[in-house]
């Protein structure tokens, strides 16, 4: 029984930090990059913008404030969508480097992943195997091996920074067990209501994308959070119009974007985040449903206000 309202939000994950430039000539490296297809993407009815900086040379994911001071500005002086800055970062970073800009910057929305998990990306070696950059095959592959680190403690010193600033946060669960950590932080006051829950499936690691996963999850999160949070869908790959599609129907939320996804449809690569957003609002228009606008989702989602931010 997540919180009703007669509007969608759709949020646009950008450029993220999961797929790497020789996977799609189209993916947003540069600042310039990001800001043009953000600010694209939210002209074709996003309201969220999920962002992601990259070193502008080589296209590797960075935390470094420097680079989200090239289009931040630019974001907010061109449009009035929300402004959501990750701290999941990469899985090879330490939490200390995913969360310097959210820190610095003070949006009104910021990532968290809710629990530590193995996050297989290297599956992708076998649908791509040439690589420009010589760091894409090693992120690849250094997941077979590695801890997408999320402790208790780390999530409590994301909350806590948050909090202080007013950022509030979308909360990623995986799994099952990372809607009952989010009922542990919401008990301890730390993790505010109304909960903005972004359900991730899909992800080798994490839950599937089969429906009844999506069902499952939202089940659990009705029966722990009732009325307390705004539930969203975020399926990964070839799971993303579909499952979009199934949670909107059930009074969910969207995220697209090429962080998720870098397809339009089987075996075509889409060019820009606004092509996606674009297929989704139509799906959405086609449900008879209507798509908030940004005003709209800071009313449903209790945010602080794009003047209240420090870019």
């Amino acid at each position: 029984m997540a919180r009703k309202s007669s509007k969608v939000i759709i949020t646009c994950a950008v450029t993220g930090s999961i797929h790497t430039p020789s996977m799609s000539e189209y993916l947003p490296v540069t600042p310039s990059q990001i800001a043009e297809s953000g600010i694209a993407a939210a002209e074709a009815g996003a309201a969220i913008l999920h962002l992601h900086a990259r070193d502008p040379e080589t296209g590797k994911p960075s935390q470094d404030p420097k680079l989200y001071e090239q289009f931040l500005p630019r974001i907010k002086q061109s449009t009035d969508a929300v402004v959501n800055i990750t701290t999941g970062g990469s899985m090879h970073m330490t939490v200390e480097e995913r969360m310097a800009p959210v820190a610095l910057f003070k949006p009104e929305v910021a990532s968290l992943n809710m629990g530590s998990m193995n996050f297989g990306l290297y599956p992708m070696l076998n649908r791509f195997t040439e690589f420009k950059h010589a760091w894409e095959r090693e992120h690849i592959e250094n997941s077979r091996d590695g801890i997408f680190k999320n402790t208790f403690k780390d999530i409590e010193t994301i909350l806590r920074i948050g909090n202080e600033n007013g950022t509030r946060f979308e909360f990623e669960c995986y799994d099952i067990s990372h809607l009952y950590s989010l009922a542990h932080f919401v008990d301890r006051g730390l993790a505010k209501t109304p909960l903005f829950i972004q359900s991730v499936f899909g992800i080798l690691g994490g839950i599937g994308g089969h429906p009844e996963d999506l069902m499952h999850m939202k089940r659990t999160a009705d029966r722990l959070f009732g009325e307390d949070y705004c539930w969203s869908i975020l399926g990964a790959g070839k799971n993303q119009m579909s499952l979009a599609s199934i949670g909107a129907a059930q009074g969910a939320n969207v995220r697209v974007g090429l962080e998720d996804s870098l397809w339009i449809s089987p075996g075509k690569l889409a060019q820009t985040n606004a092509e996606q957003v674009k297929k989704i609002r139509q799906i959405l228009e086609g449900l008879s449903l209507d798509i908030a606008t940004p005003e709209e989702a800071r009313e449903i989602l209790s945010l602080k206000g794009g003047d209240d931010v420090s870019f």
